[in-house]
């Protein structure tokens, strides 16, 4: 059996008038969303990451640039999905997730379970397979001042 472990991260913008996406689950009334070229779900973003560097096939900008028209306002579950299917993955599987949420607002504890639900419908996989935590940065920088959210992800994979 081989093993490999990725790791991935991904900061962006709060700005107004954007949908927040964390997970591929859309949070409920919200003010702020993440600004980017697509829908700018931090959180998938650090996982496409974490799986392209797992497998050292390079990073979410080499395979979705956001100088490419296509990708505008494309949501990130489908970007997920676009990794997952490729050639390269074949035969690769989630052993395990492990994710950080660094956001001083919103709280994210109670949307936590859906979160989770979320990426293991996407990969296909029990939701014990991925963990999702939330800190705040304790009011410094961008970040702690709201302005900004941030994800980290490390995963493990194993191919029979």
């Amino acid at each position: 059996m081989r093993i490999r472990i990725g790791s991935g991260y991904d900061i962006h913008r709060l700005v107004e008038g954007r949908k927040l996406r964390l997970g591929g689950y859309t949070l409920p009334e919200q003010s702020l969303g993440l600004l980017g070229h697509s829908d700018a779900d931090v959180l998938l973003h650090a996982v496409i990451d974490a799986l392209l560097g797992a497998l050292a096939l390079g990073d979410i900008g080499m395979w979705f640039s956001d100088r490419d028209p296509q990708w505008k306002d494309a949501d990130s579950a489908m970007l997920l999905q676009t990794v997952l299917t490729a050639p390269q993955l074949q035969g690769w599987q989630l052993i395990n997730l492990d994710s950080t949420i660094i956001a001083q607002k919103p709280q994210l504890q109670n949307h936590i379970p859906a979160i989770r639900q979320s990426l293991a419908a996407l990969f296909g996989c029990n939701r014990e397979q991925v963990s999702v935590k939330a800190k705040t940065n304790e009011g410094l920088d961008a970040i702690g001042c709201g302005q900004a959210m941030a994800a980290h992800v490390v995963l493990l994979l194993c191919h029979d």
